[in-house]
């Protein structure tokens, strides 16, 4: 019998699994016993990573030329006319008033917003 015990670990081992922990180990012990040295727990099983924050959108109606210049695509030229251009009711305008191409409106649209202006705030 004792022999059959040994065969059986051995080929448990042989095949990647840990003996099981004695009957008289707690939970966690047995846990410890059976993850191997250097394994990490899953992904899911992780404490949730910190939410992201938001990231800022910048307004085409009150950025300046060095903040809209922070958006990729957008250089001298394009933010000149971005602000030759103002206001714009939407950012949609910004192509429907020839400031940037289709293409990449598309790629800076979500970050990107049109606020109304304020009142009482020359353009």
């Amino acid at each position: 019998m004792a022999a059959g015990l040994i065969v059986c670990s051995a080929l448990s081992l042989a095949a990647g699994h840990p003996p099981a922990a004695p009957a008289g180990a707690s939970a966690a012990k047995a846990a410890a016993a059976r993850t191997p040295a250097g394994a990490h727990a899953p992904a899911n099983a992780r404490a949730p990573a910190k939410a992201q924050a938001p990231a800022r959108l910048v307004d085409v109606n009150s950025a300046s030329r060095k903040q809209l210049k922070t958006l990729p695509g957008i250089g001298d030229a394009e933010a000149d006319r971005i602000i030759a251009g103002r206001p714009y009711l939407t950012k949609a305008h910004l192509v429907t008033n020839n400031a940037i191409p289709a293409g990449l409106y598309f790629s800076l649209k979500r970050s990107i917003v049109a606020l109304p202006p304020k009142a009482g705030k020359p353009q």
